[in-house]
């Protein structure tokens, strides 16, 4: 990495009271209409904006060292806003140009015989994709950045059983040989990737490449007990410590808890918050489904009652659904449905189902949580008012990583398949009745006490 010092020690601008740019030192001038500004228009490049507009917003000089993207280096810079009069004066200095890291461009390096790229970010979100020029593969490349990677690939297990993926993102470390699919035609591929670390060296994403047809062996089998011993930990350790960290100082900036800040600030916070809570509970659902595929994996067997289960998840989500403008109809208090079964799972199953049932009801409309009892089974139906299910769908909506629409905000794909396992596991079931239009109703069986 290459490291350049600017020889003029500090560079000056000025700014009229909107933040446009009055005039500025050559190299400044030069930095901004690189970035797409000009002089009286606002300043462009967005480390900059941000110092200058909290200057004026607050009346005070604001001083911070930050870092502006610039062609094809990174600048370093401590820049200083003083409010002067209706405007502000700007001053930079300690400007350092530093090469920008680059992931692996080299092929070989990500995938001997890679047919075409791949890339994400730390949330598995696409930002790369690059097919072979000339050939079609039934997916505008375009389209799917900023995407799920399941967007693009349907994930598979290997010939022992094991998702790959599961245990790369478990230790930071590369993918190896991971059976896929394109969701957009079914062709087999197979996927691997080297991790990209981000500026602070944790986890960025992935660099991968795609090979179209290919069969791979299995490498040889993991000892049963050591892998979900290593994953459940290397997640522990690697992220939901930090993710728990960055979410509660997120919630106090959101809060204002140093101080009022700008509703944009405020708003950027919240959204910070709400990515590092998604991240925790795709944590989660991975340490679910690590341990629920364990051939010794039980859940207790203890009698319990499914109203009440029921009304204690319809009560956690009560807030979210306010929020979503939806009401709840739980069960009443006179309700019983005594049934067999570990009341953390069959709590943890209901709180997803009323969750997605809250998710994809409009404002407006009610969520049905009720229950019955059936011959030797006691169930709990959980009644929606969204756009419903497809038929030929009812069967993939409890598959692994699965989501019948990628496009949607969601979760990770694994909590219905995690519902279900948990649902037989304790000798029950999990179903969908669904259609087109007229919302979706999913019933939770246990055995009956």
């Amino acid at each position: 990495m290459t490291v350049a010092a600017h020889p003029v020690s500090v560079l000056n601008a000025r700014l009229d009271r909107e933040g446009r740019l009055i005039d500025a030192d050559p190299a400044l001038a030069g930095l901004n209409a690189r970035a797409g500004g000009a002089t009286g228009t606002l300043l462009a490049p967005p480390a900059l904006a941000t110092v200058v507009r909290l200057a004026r917003r607050l009346g005070i000089v604001v001083s911070r060292r930050i870092t502006v993207a610039d062609d094809d280096a990174d600048i370093e810079m401590w820049a200083r806003a003083q409010p002067d009069g209706d405007g502000v004066r700007l001053a930079v200095s300690g400007w350092r140009e530093t090469g920008v890291w680059t992931p692996p461009t080299d092929r070989e390096s990500v995938q001997p015989d890679a047919d075409w790229r791949w890339e994400t970010d730390a949330a598995l979100r696409l930002t790369l994709v690059s097919p072979v020029a000339g050939r079609s593969f039934g997916f505008d490349p375009f389209a799917l950045l900023g995407k799920p990677l399941t967007a693009l690939f349907d994930l598979e297990s290997d010939g022992d059983g094991l998702m790959p993926i599961l245990s790369a993102l478990a230790g930071q470390a590369a993918l190896s040989d991971q059976p896929a699919r394109l969701r957009a035609t079914g062709a087999a591929v197979v996927i691997s990737a080297t991790v990209r670390q981000d500026a602070s060296g944790g986890f960025g994403g992935f660099v991968g490449g795609v090979r179209m047809d290919q069969v791979v062996e299995p490498e040889p089998a993991v000892a049963p007990a050591a892998l979900p011993t290593q994953f459940t930990a290397g997640l522990d350790q690697a992220l939901r410590t930090p993710l728990a960290r960055i979410v509660a100082h997120a919630d106090s900036i959101n809060a204002a808890a140093e101080g009022p800040i700008g509703d944009d600030y405020a708003g950027y916070a919240a959204d910070i918050a709400s990515a590092g809570r998604h991240l925790i509970g795709l944590v989660d659902d991975l340490v679910d489904l690590q341990a629920i595929e364990r051939d010794d994996f039980a859940p207790a067997r203890d009698p319990i009652d499914l109203a009440d289960v029921a009304r204690r998840a319809a009560g956690l989500l009560s807030v979210r659904a306010a929020g979503a403008g939806v009401t709840i109809d739980r069960p009443g208090f006179a309700d019983a449905a005594p049934a067999t079964g570990d009341f953390r799972r069959t709590l943890q199953i209901l709180v997803n189902l009323v969750g997605n049932a809250v998710r994809y009801s409009p404002a407006g409309t009610a969520v049905s949580v009720s229950v019955a009892r059936e011959g030797d089974s006691a169930r709990v139906a959980v009644v929606d008012r969204g756009k419903g299910i497809a038929l030929e769908d009812h069967g993939r909506v409890f598959e692994k990583f699965e989501r019948i629409d990628p496009s949607e905000i969601g979760g990770s794909g694994l909590g219905l398949y995690i519902a279900r396992r948990l649902a037989r596991a304790m000798g029950g079931d999990l179903s969908v009745t669904s259609t087109p239009g007229a919302g979706a109703t999913f019933t939770l069986t246990l055995p009956a006490r």
